[in-house]
């Protein structure tokens, strides 16, 4: 058996996006976005088991993070905000990268992804965050770093662009508005705070979680999923008061917390996971502590789910710019201050391609997802032995219909059982079902009938179970 790694991305005979990305469009994970009109950069669409897989992390996420919690509230806001709530927050002015065109086949890429997957080829190391354009420019001349795509060397100098997608609201044209859409899902905790607190009982510190869709107009290669135009947000603000809760402790915790929640939630492996503190300049200003949790993907260990203590920069600010009151009074002490906050930020669709590349599992000619089974697209697959057997198909029909009501299942019955079984496989199902023969007729000594084939996905072992226990082993397997 053989689990790649996914730091083995430079072994040409085991390059596991490529096949993560070919399993994805073959079993209905993950679709080029627009594919029938030649394609959109870095958009895709979560097709029928794509869909689900990506539905149940965010579930896990919500159930771990806000229903099982009593000091967490959920909140869904616009997509469409108030175009001040970006002034405030920063965004109109500093949500931009450093671009470099090339003059001869015109590809536009982030200088600093440029530069620094050029030092990566070369097995060296080259950080350049927070550098200015001029420093950027000229590591690019000094290195003569060619274009990745033609192989000229003849770049435009490097230059600024917003991140943030504008649109415009309004019927008539000349009396239309600019707004955008949202480029993060915590502006959106920030600008309801004041309802927060004044409609429920909520008590500091407490948490408010958001999952919703956040855009922006990324330029560079996106690495299949890794990085998109639109893509799922999983966020949460902490607010607390600096001068009864310890930050430092809080920080801990939260840090704690996504990392079982990666290891043990989403079952990937701890040692392709290692925590990275920004620096000074890659860290923003009103930080007082910034640490990113990697995973290492086929391309290096890159950012998956950042924690950041912001202060209380980012209520400030909303306060400035829309002059409404955003403080918190202590209904015990009367102290009226404006709290502190933590932020756990993760984007859905980042996880999603982590635990399908983690799950990646070849034995021999055999490939599946080693999904944990609560996140698997479907929790069990049933199939008539014969598809041309009036009695095998009524009675896995009626089986199919019975979990229905519990599980997400698949129906097959198409070819024979050794080609549905290696395809749930490449899907993650995790426990197979099988009428037979022995299910009607009860097998040699009579002892098989009204009992089905369950195989698990893992161990590719068969057991025979009860149909009327198939619900109470479907449950003790998957929700252990």
């Amino acid at each position: 058996m053989t689990k790649p790694l996914p730091s083995e991305k430079k072994d040409m005979t085991n390059n596991l996006m490529e096949k993560i990305v070919s399993l994805s469009k073959r079993r209905g994970f993950v679709f080029p976005g627009s594919e029938i009109y030649g394609g959109l950069a870095n958009s895709y669409e979560y097709g029928p088991v794509g869909v689900e897989l990506k539905r149940n992390i965010q579930d896990e996420w919500w159930r771990t993070f806000v229903r099982e919690r009593s000091d967490m509230v959920g909140l869904d806001s616009s997509i469409i905000l108030h175009p001040k709530t970006w002034e405030a927050s920063g965004h109109v002015a500093g949500l931009v990268d450093a671009m470099v065109e090339c003059k001869k086949c015109h590809t536009r890429t982030r200088a600093d992804h440029l530069i620094e997957n050029h030092f990566e080829a070369k097995n060296e190391s080259m950080s350049v965050e927070g550098k200015p354009e001029t420093e950027l420019d000229a590591i690019i001349n000094e290195n003569k770093i060619k274009c990745p795509v033609c192989g000229a060397f003849d770049w435009t100098a490097v230059r600024k662009f917003n991140l943030l997608f504008e649109t415009h609201v309004g019927i008539v044209p000349e009396a239309q508005s600019k707004v955008y859409l949202r480029g993060e899902t915590a502006q959106g905790i920030f600008v309801s705070f004041k309802n927060i607190i004044d409609s429920t009982r909520v008590r500091l510190p407490f948490g408010v979680g958001q999952l919703g869709k956040s855009f922006r107009n990324e330029i560079t290669k996106g690495n299949f999923i890794f990085r998109t135009l639109e893509f799922e947000q999983a966020e949460i603000e902490y607010f607390f008061d600096p001068e009864t809760s310890d930050w430092k402790e809080l920080y801990d915790g939260w840090k704690e917390a996504m990392e079982k929640f990666v290891t043990e939630n989403l079952g990937v492996e701890k040692d392709h996971l290692r925590w990275r503190e920004h620096g000074d300049k890659e860290r923003s200003f009103y930080s007082k502590k910034t640490e990113d949790l990697e995973y290492n993907f086929p391309f290096g260990f890159k950012e998956l789910w950042g924690l950041a203590y912001r202060t209380d920069y980012d209520l400030n600010q909303h306060m400035k710019f829309s002059g409404v009151d955003l403080s918190y009074t202590d209904p015990a002490t009367g102290k009226k201050f404006v709290p502190h906050v933590i932020e756990p930020a993760v984007g859905v669709n980042r996880l999603m391609a982590m635990v399908m590349l983690d799950a990646y599992t070849e034995d021999g000619d055999r490939v599946y997802l080693k999904l944990k089974p609560r996140l698997a697209p479907y929790k069990a697959a049933v199939f008539p032995l014969l598809a041309n057997k009036p009695q095998l198909v009524e009675i896995a029909r009626k089986i199919y219909d019975d979990l229905l009501k519990d599980f997400t299942v698949a129906w097959d019955d198409r070819g024979n059982i050794g080609k549905r079984y290696y395809a749930q496989d490449e899907i993650g199902t995790p426990f197979c079902i099988t009428v037979d023969f022995d299910t009607i007729e009860g097998g040699e000594d009579g002892t098989h009938k009204g009992t089905v084939t369950v195989r698990d996905r893992d161990t590719g072992t068969q057991e025979r179970v009860a149909i009327e226990k198939l619900q109470e082993f479907l449950h003790g397997k998957i929700y252990r």
